[in-house]
């Protein structure tokens, strides 16, 4: 019986193997792809010189800030900040910088002890007690058995 399922799987594989399985053909051309354009830095341009300065004095909101900068063109800047902090001191920042020395900043608070007109009150939290429950139904009794 073995000898025969071994004549039968040889007679179907050559009978088989006369036929090429079909080629595959897609219906689309593939993709092309591109070649990237080659890299162009870009210009190196020089510093140009500039000055310019802002402020803003929002009564409402108490937003009170200004800061004016100065550049030569040549790498160096000058500039300073200030700001009006919540409990009314101001705070300047004087900076320089350049390629030698780096950043260089000086900080400083002028007046203070000021009370804005608004503060939130106080937080006190009330001491935390856990509520009492009381259940709809007793807890049954345990009866052991």
């Amino acid at each position: 019986m073995a000898a025969k399922m071994i004549v039968f799987a040889a007679c179907v594989a050559s009978a088989l193997s006369q036929y090429a399985a079909p080629a595959y053909k897609p219906s689309y051309a593939a993709p092309g792809y591109y070649s990237p354009k080659p890299y162009a830095p870009e210009p190196a341009y020089h510093p140009a010189p500039y000055n310019f300065e802002y402020s803003v004095n929002d009564q409402y909101t108490y937003d009170i800030k200004s800061q004016q900068e100065y550049s030569d063109g040549n790498g160096y800047v000058k500039g300073s900040y200030s700001l009006v902090e919540p409990d009314g001191s101001t705070r300047v920042v004087e900076y320089t910088a350049d390629d030698y020395n780096g950043f260089n900043a000086e900080v400083k608070k002028i007046g203070g002890g000021y009370k804005a007109p608004y503060s939130a009150p106080a937080y006190n939290p009330a001491p935390y007690s856990a509520p009492a429950y009381k259940h709809a139904y007793p807890a049954p009794a345990y009866k052991p058995y």
